[in-house]
């Protein structure tokens, strides 16, 4: 059974002209499409496939702020902020509740760990504690063993990744954005070295402003212009059940299972800590700037060798405006999911609540993650192309803090004041090394 995506249909003709263009339907692309527009600024959102399509669409969609990396709690803060009030602002249903979540422990010096993050996390004033042994069935009833403790934030919650991308981007349709589907933006055009445009299979859309938001795609587009941005892909893997009754409301997360209560009654199920890093040529081309990430996540990252290496091998890496470019030929990112992996979280969630015993299958699928060498996005102008920005690389957290980086993009492009400092997501840092402090 393939992923259904609540569908938008596409616009019909391009306009002659906007303001930006952003390229990538999303949930980052369609949020920064949604907050230009309602700004009043002139927007063309362009996408190759369908809203939501790849990993928008595949993720667990947790949205959290517990456990980030210190640079992104203040987008995190945002992001909740927004998605509180997405379903109002839409018109539509983004699958948004506020449901809480809890990182379960099972050795002490996990519990350490989750106590140090707190410790960091101090001056946000976040509502996140730590929970005893035996508090944690007052928030996860059920637990099939005994956890040493956990971190819990009530605050945090989930939204429905199926839904969400296509409720932003109607809602962006509505105040003016024109949202075209089916459209692979090939290349941009300049002149005296800014934008002017960007050039689709269906032609040429006038415009200042060009935002990518390309998630896996961003480094080879980027490529085609000169842009070298160092990103790789990494595959994850869900399986959804059929509806039932039983497991906590809470979403959960323990050493080797994780798993959410959706829209439908049903439940997302992943293995946590297990992620499958596709070798492809990438891998050798930027071996040295993700050689201090690997070296902190060897236990969680599996290397995987796959037909990939050969299908990226023979990818374009440039390509002319006026031929078929890569975007066209493959439409929707449609990876196979890691069957042994998907099994493996089936067995270790029902040994964790045993109340997952009796679910049913009703998909498995997976889509592959965007991942910088820090783990942290670019939200950012890149200086070498005028009016040309970024926002890309959010490494596994786009889906929950997707608003919060639509929005600083679009007050970044705008040039109005931000709510989140963009400091630690400027795409200079690869350049000047910076991203490299506390590695």
């Amino acid at each position: 059974m393939a992923l259904r995506f609540d569908e938008v249909s596409d616009e019909g003709a391009l306009p002659a002209r906007v303001d930006v263009v952003v390229v990538g339907g999303g949930i980052v692309g369609t949020c920064t499409a949604l907050s230009l527009a309602e700004k009043g600024i002139r927007v063309a959102l362009c996408e190759k496939g369908v809203i939501g399509g790849e990993q928008s669409g595949r993720n667990w969609g947790w949205t959290r702020v517990m456990g980030r990396d210190p640079k992104e709690i203040p987008l995190g803060i945002e992001s909740l902020r927004l998605w509180r009030g997405l379903n109002a602002r839409t018109g539509g249903e983004t699958g948004f509740r506020q449901r809480g979540i809890v990182y379960l422990c099972d050795t002490s010096a996990e519990l350490h760990e989750h106590a140090a993050w707190l410790e960091r996390a101090r001056p946000f004033q976040l509502d996140s504690r730590l929970l005893s042994a035996d508090e944690i069935a007052d928030v996860l009833p059920g637990p099939g063993r005994r956890f040493v403790g956990a971190l819990y934030t009530p605050s945090d919650g989930g939204a429905e990744p199926t839904k969400a991308s296509a409720a932003v981007a109607l809602a962006a349709r509505r105040l003016g954005a024109t949202v075209h589907i089916g459209c692979a933006v090939r290349g941009v055009e300049t002149e005296a070295g800014r934008i002017s445009g960007v050039v689709t299979e269906r032609g040429v859309i006038g415009c200042g402003q060009v935002v990518l938001a390309g998630g896996a795609w961003s480094r080879l587009f980027c490529g085609n212009i000169g842009i070298d941005l160092p990103q790789l892909k990494v595959l994850g893997s869900v399986l959804r059940t059929e509806p039932m009754d039983g497991p906590p409301e809470t979403t959960a997360g323990g050493g080797d299972f994780a798993f959410r209560k959706r829209l439908d009654g049903g439940y997302s199920i992943a293995r946590r800590n297990s992620t499958a890093a596709e070798l492809t040529p990438d891998s050798f081309r930027l071996f040295f700037d993700y050689m201090p990430t690997f070296r902190r996540t060897w236990r969680e990252v599996r290397l995987r060798l796959s037909r990939r290496f050969l299908t990226e091998w023979n990818t374009p890496r440039r390509w002319a405006l006026d031929a078929t470019s890569p975007f066209e030929q493959v439409r929707v990112l449609d990876p196979a999911p890691e069957d042994a992996v998907i099994e493996q979280a089936r067995r270790t969630v029902a040994r964790g609540f045993p109340a997952f015993a009796e679910a049913r299958e009703a998909e498995r699928w997976a889509g592959l993650i965007d991942v910088t060498p820090d783990a942290v996005p670019v939200i950012s102008a890149v200086d070498a192309v005028p009016g040309f920005y970024l926002v890309t690389g959010f490494s596994g957290h786009g889906f929950g803090i997707g608003p919060g980086a639509g929005k600083l993009m679009a007050d970044i492009v705008a040039g109005d004041p931000v709510a989140v400092d963009p400091a630690p997501y400027r795409f200079s840092r690869f350049a000047d090394g910076s991203w490299k402090v506390g590695f």
